[in-house]
């Protein structure tokens, strides 16, 4: 019980192997992709920085740390299925986060369990703060999938993955996403790569949408 409980817990997301069920060049646990997340997010607030977007960095490194935190209980849910329609991402988020509120009634000492809701609490609103967890966690979809691609890896959710993070991205208003679409993309894409696939077709198209 205890604080002690919320760190052991922790090495459970080294365990959770993200796009499960496919197959991969390379794997991803839960647990890298947060800290990537937690790096994209650092510098796409200090983008908004010098646009003198003004940054609350204990909120955004409390958020993009723990994001994915409750996928210790529900494991990772692909994001086309999370996503198909609003009524199930709403399910999923209400039983992950009831899941989080029972371990923190149950393991987190009394004086402590405000701070854990805080901590834990979903992330991506309206928020400056929200809005860069949302590009930060999509752009590691992004890097994922493009490093498959370039791999020659033909499965398909590969290449929906990529594309849909794309738009998702784009349409997100933020001087940071500006600077991603006009200075880092266009550096991913021509990078030299023995596939047969056409990244930069599918990026052409996915920003088109």
């Amino acid at each position: 019980m205890g604080i002690h409980t919320y760190f052991r817990s922790l090495n459970e997301l080294e365990r959770i192997i993200r796009c499960p069920g496919k197959f991969k060049f390379e794997e991803h646990s839960v647990s890298a992709h947060s800290w990537k997340v937690v790096q994209y997010a650092k510098t796409l607030a200090d983008i908004e920085e010098r646009n003198g977007v003004s940054i609350d960095w204990k909120k955004l490194y409390e958020i993009t740390s723990s994001h994915d935190y409750g996928e210790i209980f529900i494991g990772d849910i692909k994001t086309p299925v999370k996503h198909s329609s609003k009524e199930l991402r709403l399910l999923i988020q209400q039983v992950e986060e009831g899941m989080i509120e029972y371990f923190i009634e149950e393991n987190i000492p009394e004086d402590f369990k405000a701070i854990f809701r805080k901590q834990l609490r979903e992330g991506k609103d309206d928020s400056v703060e929200g809005l860069i967890l949302e590009v930060a966690d999509k752009m590691d979809q992004v890097y994922e999938a493009f490093a498959e691609l370039q791999r020659g890896n033909t499965e398909k959710e590969f290449i929906v993955m990529y594309r849909n993070a794309l738009v998702k991205i784009k349409n997100i208003q933020l001087k940071c996403v500006d600077y991603f679409l006009e200075n880092i993309l266009p550096d991913m894409v021509k990078e030299e790569t023995p596939s047969s696939i056409d990244i930069k077709k599918i990026t052409e198209e996915a920003l088109a949408l």
